[in-house]
């Protein structure tokens, strides 16, 4: 029997809700962190090196756009793969989230066989 290698997923929201309901529906195919901030994530960025991070936009203290313009400057991040989580539906903002180097864009409420797929098609 081979050993499966669990691809690690960080979901970054101050909703906790949010947060359950994602990690729920991907803790089936993969090993899952959640964090309520941009500033825990950076903490653990610092000793864990995950294959994906799902972002929420609008968070307190440092929002998603900041959060990923971070995550892109530093060079031993820059190659992670990040998908936005959000209730907006703003083609602005959307537009500048895929300035800032989000892959995608999840809509919330989260919809499992959506965000299935677009992790699939990016881990």
């Amino acid at each position: 029997m081979t050993e499966k290698i669990e691809k690690l997923i960080f979901i970054v929201d101050d909703n906790d809700a949010n947060l359950t309901m994602a990690a729920s529906i991907l803790e089936k195919d993969y090993k899952v962190l959640t964090m309520p901030s941009a500033q825990k994530m950076f903490f653990l960025l610092e000793k864990k090196h995950p294959d994906l991070i799902i972002l929420d936009i609008e968070m307190p203290e440092m929002n998603g756009l900041e959060a990923i313009v971070k995550v892109k400057e530093n060079e031993k991040w820059k190659d992670i793969p990040v998908l936005f989580l959000t209730g907006w539906s703003d083609e602005k903002l959307l537009a500048k989230a895929a300035e800032a180097g989000a892959l995608d864009v999840i809509n919330k409420p989260i919809v499992a066989p959506a965000l299935l797929e677009n992790v699939s098609k990016y881990i």
